[in-house]
């Protein structure tokens, strides 16, 4: 199967089991991961893209993602640092990519702060907004369900 639009990628991560969503979403942040430097989200993503995880390192996982996330959300302040948002939208994939099913998919959320995390490094460099991330998802999403 190959993707080429938000409509089919977002009905093939529709079609994946929490763990397939669990282990897409960490390949989407693993994607944007050079933007976070905190070594928590490496090993929380790290976790995530694990076939056999248990609860238990489940919810460990989820609990250095959710730390790393609220850590990175304080250090963006009140003015705006793209850099910093960036990382902060990195570890809100991480964050997501661990999340219990709650009636969501993990995985578009984990999608949708990797795209913003891109778009805020596109900015804190100067090359404008254009984010080609999608695509690079689709690319992922399409290698991820031929494996």
């Amino acid at each position: 199967m190959d993707i080429h639009n938000d409509s089919d990628f977002r009905t093939a991560l529709d079609h994946l089991n929490p763990a397939q969503r669990r282990m897409a979403a960490a390949r989407f942040t693993e994607h944007v991961l050079e933007l976070c430097q905190d070594n928590r989200i490496n090993s929380a993503v790290e976790s995530a893209k694990r076939a056999d995880l248990s609860e238990a390192e489940l919810g460990a996982a989820a609990q250095f993602a959710r730390a790393a996330s609220v850590d990175s959300y304080t250090q963006c302040g009140h003015e705006c640092n793209w850099e910093k948002q960036a990382s902060h939208f990195v570890a809100e994939a991480a964050r997501a990519s661990l999340a219990a099913g709650d009636g969501s998919n993990p995985a578009w959320e984990a999608a949708m702060h990797a795209r913003m995390a891109r778009i805020c490094d596109s900015v804190a460099s100067g090359s404008g907004t254009h984010n080609s991330e999608d695509e690079a998802q689709y690319r992922i999403l399409t290698e991820f369900l031929n494996d």
